[in-house]
């Protein structure tokens, strides 16, 4: 009895007193901000400041020479100049339609690849390698790569429907088959990164529950529909987000690919602030598509955080 009192004794002492854990842990945190500033100011001068720079000279009258360009006084005139520009506004429905059409179509098809990944026995590792493939080249490099498949002269597409008697198509030199096999080359290279993180979810779900079902008689249909989806919504919601995020920004791909042509017919709000700003040479005005655009996508963002919260939240009653 006495042992055991003498180690419960020694056991109390070896713990720290509260206030001394707290003071322990401000120590510690600390340390944390100390070392994390280099990357945390590093981070700020390379993001945060070109934004809050692009902000200020979207409300100012900017003047451009040959020693460089003067900013003098406050005007909502860009603003106003873009809002009232049929550029911009196809440009802003364009890339509204083009992430919808993208993102509805990456998700589905990325959700059929999971759920065919998620039954394969064996090889699955391969199959993952495999479908990587297109998500690891660098978007400029998707695009050059289309172009050839594409080109009007000698590409790939021109052989195929030569050959099968189809006629020889023009994909990039007309305004909808241009929007079509853009949006072709951005679902072939993003679909492996939805099916990945729908793969990812999967994975996680109880098997306890598809026992009860298939004891309960339900078809496979029913099952996927009742069962699965309800249960995936957090990770489709987790995954429309990064989408959305990454197609409203389209710059690469267009820009590569089309030139934002033909015409204006690809052109997409960062590719046309693009243009404004460096081609133009109007850098109020494209500071002001910057803007609106950035606005747009935090607002994006924002409607995406919600909406996954509330999925988080209806898996957790």
């Amino acid at each position: 009895m006495t042992t055991i009192s003498a180690a419960t004794q020694q056991a109390t002492a070896a713990v720290p007193p509260v206030g001394r854990q707290d003071v322990n842990r401000k120590r510690l945190a600390r340390m944390g901000w100390l070392f994390a500033a280099p990357a945390l100011i590093f981070v700020a001068g390379v993001t945060i400041f070109p934004i809050l720079y692009s902000v200020l000279m979207s409300v100012r009258n900017v003047t451009v020479s040959g020693s460089g360009f003067a900013q003098s006084g406050i005007t909502w005139a860009n603003y106003s100049a873009v809002i009232h520009s049929s550029v911009w506004r196809y440009a802003l429905v364009f890339t509204i339609v083009y992430t919808i059409v993208t993102v509805a179509v990456e998700l589905a098809l990325g959700t059929m690849i999971a759920l065919v990944l998620e039954r394969l026995a064996g090889g699955r590792g391969w199959m993952m390698a495999l479908l990587l493939i297109p998500w690891s080249m660098i978007t400029v490099i998707n695009a050059e790569l289309w172009g050839y498949i594409y080109e009007a002269t000698y590409g790939a597409l021109q052989a195929i429907f030569g050959a099968l008697g189809l006629g020889h198509p023009n994909v990039l030199g007309t305004s909808t088959p241009a929007i079509i096999g853009m949006m072709v080359a951005d679902i072939w290279k993003t679909t492996p990164f939805v099916a990945i993180i729908v793969l990812a979810g999967l994975v996680m779900l109880p098997g306890d529950v598809y026992e009860a079902a298939e004891i309960d008689g339900s078809s496979g249909w029913s099952t996927f529909w009742r069962i699965t989806v309800p249960l995936l919504r957090p990770t489709l919601a987790l995954a429309v987000m990064f989408r959305v995020l990454q197609a409203f920004g389209l710059f690469d791909l267009p820009y590569v690919l089309t030139g934002g042509g033909p015409g204006t017919a690809t052109t997409s709000l960062a590719v046309l602030g693009y243009k404004a700003m460096f081609q133009n040479l109007d850098f109020g005005g494209g500071a002001a598509v910057a803007t609106s655009t950035a606005l747009l996508v935090l607002l994006g963002c924002l409607l995406s955080l919600r909406t996954f919260r509330v999925q988080v939240g209806k898996e957790n009653t």
